[in-house]
């Protein structure tokens, strides 16, 4: 929390590249790399120079030059952590890197600890608490879908959804307490019929952002997709197909995959999480049958599932296959269901209309043959309700989050229940303030926990 004192650190990632860049925060950080700084055309101090400008020279230790850098000057209140800030662009040699740190850290700095630079944007109101996570989520996007997420999120999403509401709820709460101070007196400051209209806004905002973290935290870390089905049908062949490597082993011996295995691959902008199981299957082997356990496990947490089937038996026991989705529908009544006829490059056209009229919505492929992936493709990117993403609408990623929210409705709720039943004022009044308070957390506006802070910015890279 300290802030008096000047951090140094690398903002780009460690290691041989064309450029580096270390950035400095604190009051004295453009003096600092002033004493060291020697431009090229003339001699100038940084100090005196405008903020947001960008100054070619040299650094210099007694003499000698360690590089020639370019020097972004950027000064308080104008900067990113609200602090007079430097960035220095050097050339991406690890010794050049270190040694430009090591001078500085002999003449007056620190080394930042892990997301210390946007902790103390935090601190010093450039960013709410929110939109500061939201900047290691930035840096973690690795889909288009989370990346417009979390872009959405620093601009200050949560924040705009609640704002308004929050300011509303502590004006009504400050009538509240006035009501309290002239209780003896039997009066009402508060308009109760507005009251409960805000009360009933704020709840329903609050449950569409808690429903919409399933949706968002899926986004976020990949859409899990179970492959599931017998043995030999092709589950691992399909995984290795859509990942385009060779990922799982694929072998005539059947009850070849004995655990879960799992990879990523980005669809049209949407991550998607496949995981090839176990052949589903009767067996006394103990190990597959683990392995089968496993697979149940897996689909029961996946959103989607995928249920493969061997198109070439079909023909001999369709009821079976037919019995076999039904199990499948009713175990898991509340996910989204494709059945996939696999190996249809060995069947004739005739067979495979015979098929597609016998399962309703099936999809045909042959993932040895590569047929059918694109269809596949293009069927899983429908199934996600990508609808909040196109209209912009604030999803939410993060567990705090999630948490603070559900806080939130459990207090508005009782604060619901507490008009309803015309409660004694004081009484629901607590409840007001506990509702404000998990709204605050959210953003920052209430005080947060140390610990809390130490958590959510050790997690981010140490030059961020």
């Amino acid at each position: 929390m300290i802030q008096n004192d000047t951090i140094i650190a690398l903002a780009t990632p460690s290691g041989v590249g064309a450029i580096s860049v270390i950035r400095l925060s604190g009051e004295k950080s453009i003096s600092i790399v002033d004493g060291f700084f020697k431009s090229i055309k003339k001699k100038k101090s940084l100090s005196n120079q405008k903020t947001h400008t960008i100054h070619l020279g040299h650094i210099v230790q007694n003499e000698n030059i360690i590089d020639e850098v370019l020097v972004s000057v950027f000064k308080n209140p104008r900067s990113y952590t609200g602090e007079n800030v430097v960035e220095i662009s050097c050339h991406g040699s690890v010794f050049i890197q270190q040694e430009i740190i090591q001078l500085f850290l002999k003449n007056g700095c620190r080394m930042a600890d892990n997301g210390e630079f946007t902790m103390r944007a935090f601190l010093n109101g450039k960013m709410d608490l929110s939109q500061a996570e939201a900047v290691a989520d930035v840096i973690a996007s690795n889909s288009a879908a989370s990346h417009q997420m979390a872009i959405q999120q620093m601009r200050g999403g949560i924040t705009n959804e609640l704002k308004d509401l929050r300011a509303q709820l502590l004006d009504f709460a400050a009538l509240i307490e006035l009501e309290l101070d002239f209780s003896g007196e039997d009066v009402e400051f508060a308009d109760r019929t507005k009251f409960k209209e805000l009360v009933t806004q704020i709840t329903f905002v609050l449950k569409r952002l808690i429903d919409s973290f399933a949706f968002g935290n899926a986004m976020k870390n990949g859409i899990p997709v179970a492959i599931i089905g017998e043995p030999n049908v092709g589950k691992s062949t399909l995984l290795n197909t859509l990942l385009n490597e060779e990922k799982a082993i694929v072998s005539e011996i059947a009850g070849t995959t004995r655990d879960a295995i799992e990879d990523e691959l980005i669809i049209e902008g949407v991550a998607f999480r496949f995981i090839d199981t176990a052949g589903i299957r009767e067996t006394e082997d103990v190990v597959e049958s683990i392995g089968i356990k496993k697979a149940y496990e897996k689909a029961e947490n996946a959103q989607l599932i995928i249920f493969l089937i061997d198109s070439n038996k079909f023909s001999y026991s369709s009821d079976v296959f037919l019995q076999e989705i039904e199990t499948i529908k009713e175990r898991f009544p509340n996910k989204r269901l494709l059945v996939i006829a696999n190996k249809i490059d060995t069947l004739s056209c005739h067979d495979q209309s015979i098929l597609e009229s016998e399962i309703e919505n099936l999809i045909l492929l042959s993932a040895k043959q590569k047929i059918g992936i694109d269809e596949l493709k293009s069927e899983l990117t429908s199934l996600v309700n990508t609808g909040a993403l196109s209209n912009n609408e604030t999803i939410v990623t993060n567990s705090r989050h999630f948490e603070a929210l559900n806080n939130a409705l459990g207090a508005i709720t009782s604060v619901q229940q507490g008009i309803d039943l015309e409660i004694s004022t004081d009484l629901f009044s607590i409840d007001i303030r506990e509702c404000l308070r998990f709204l605050g957390n959210i953003t920052g506006k209430y005080d947060v926990d140390k610990d809390i802070l130490g958590h959510i910015f050790g997690n981010f890279c140490i030059g961020k």
